[in-house]
């Protein structure tokens, strides 16, 4: 949510911002909010002026019953009764109104970075960088259900029996290998100053709303049946919820926070071939970064994010590039944004995303209530800002295909031999 000063100050901002994410039919939300602003200000307007009338004309009433000029006493109690009256129509009003303009502000999208590329979708976002040889071998990579069902490590059928479409099991090497990897991307964060946490599962609807846009919870959000809570999407949205209408110390800040958590979303790939398998799913676990930061600092953050995201995967021997989102595949809370993407060797093209960067500046902390004390005594709303350090069993997929020999077995990369056992390679099971 941006401050509603610069729609009163610069409307045509926002709407330029507007059109550069191609959602013009929200530009008329802007000359609604600059219609509610005004009804709402000149109703506090005639609030305040009526509760000052009524603080004088009750102050006169006790003179006069003093006088026992009774009669001037009751036409004055009955001005007093009739202000009353219209001050509560007024704060009925105001609420209605009020609850309109939240709305459409909730709406509006945040006012996006200046070197963010302008594009429809993600067909138009841009390659900034790739990380890490994009190798093709000389033998035939196999879809990935083909590898893990090699190892007898997933099992499709019996999950749709249990759960439907959308749930795997996991089992033997693989599923090692998919608890290693988080348990390896767990310790890497704490490495790098980050505290390690692990959030509720379920959140409110009220932090649910200050963590997303009504779009996309409405697109990925459980709800429990009875309850006010959802089952998360990421542990972003606890984390962020964390620090709900709490105000920080200045010298404390960044914090720096890692979170572990199982992620459920009610997406699931009916859009094409390469989606089929575990790419796509109802129910995954992933480690997170977060950082709540003064707004000077935020980019500066933004970029170390997703450097330190890249880092990770290079030690885990997955070439990938790093994707500038463009201007209609941000998010509306988002000011900047960007996706890493593995190679993948079966393609022969940077396909699988292994996680999104994002800078939502003050958007959540506006909707969420989140603020710092700064030295100078001023109170202000901090940065927010998300990074997946990995998200399995998707990763895996990118993790196979770049690790896969000719002979069906997995090298497993020095980063990840000490929560592997030890192990340099898994081996199908005919090969053991």
């Amino acid at each position: 949510m941006i401050d509603i000063n610069l729609i009163r100050t610069n409307p045509e901002l926002v709407k330029e911002n507007i059109r550069k994410k191609f959602q013009d039919h929200k530009l008329e939300y802007v000359d609604k909010v600059l219609d509610l602003d005004k009804k709402i200000r000149l109703l506090k307007q005639e609030g305040d002026n009526l509760r000052s009338s009524r603080n004088t004309l009750s102050s006169q009433i006790g003179i006069l019953m003093k006088e026992k000029n009774i009669e001037k006493a009751n036409e004055i109690k009955s001005q007093v009764v009739k202000n009353n009256a219209r001050i509560i129509e007024i704060e009925k009003e105001e609420e209605e109104l009020s609850s309109q303009l939240k709305k459409y502000m909730m709406s509006i999208p945040n006012i996006i970075a200046n070197d963010v590329p302008i594009g429809k979708d993600d067909s138009e976002n841009v390659q900034r960088l790739t990380v890490g040889e994009a190798k093709v071998p000389n033998f035939e990579i196999p879809y990935h259900t083909d590898i893990l069902e090699s190892f007898n490590g997933l099992d499709l059928d019996s999950a749709r029996r249990t759960s439907g479409n959308g749930f795997y099991y996991l089992t033997g090497d693989i599923a090692r290998l998919h608890s290693a990897i988080l348990s390896y991307a767990r310790d890497f964060m704490i490495n790098k100053g980050f505290t390690y946490c692990i959030p509720p599962f379920m959140i409110r609807s009220d932090v649910v709303n200050g963590v997303m846009s009504f779009e996309e919870m409405e697109n990925m959000m459980y709800k429990i049946e009875g309850e006010d809570l959802y089952l998360i999407g990421t542990s972003e949205h606890s984390m962020i919820g964390r620090f709900k209408e709490t105000t920080l110390k200045e010298e404390n800040l960044p914090l720096m926070l890692t979170s572990y958590s199982p992620c459920f979303r009610k997406e699931v790939g009916a859009h094409g071939i390469e989606e089929r398998g575990i790419y796509r799913v109802h129910q995954f676990e992933k480690q997170e970064m977060i950082i709540i930061c003064k707004p000077d600092d935020s980019m500066d953050w933004y970029n170390k994010m997703w450097q330190i995201s890249s880092e990770f995967f290079k030690s885990l021997d997955i070439p990938h590039e790093v994707m500038e989102c463009c201007s209609g595949d941000l998010a509306d809370l988002k000011v900047k944004s960007c996706d890493l993407n593995a190679w993948s060797p079966r393609q022969k093209k940077y396909f699988g995303e292994l996680g999104s960067c994002s800078n939502l500046s003050d958007a959540q902390a506006r909707r969420l209530g989140i603020k710092y004390k700064a030295a100078d005594g001023t109170t202000k709303f901090a940065h927010t800002l998300n990074n997946t350090v990995v998200a399995p069993p998707r990763m895996l997929i990118a993790f196979l295909e770049n690790n896969l020999n000719e002979d069906g077995s997995v090298n497993i990369p020095c980063a990840l031999r000490p929560y592997m056992g030890g192990k340099e390679k898994i081996y199908p099971n005919k090969n053991k």
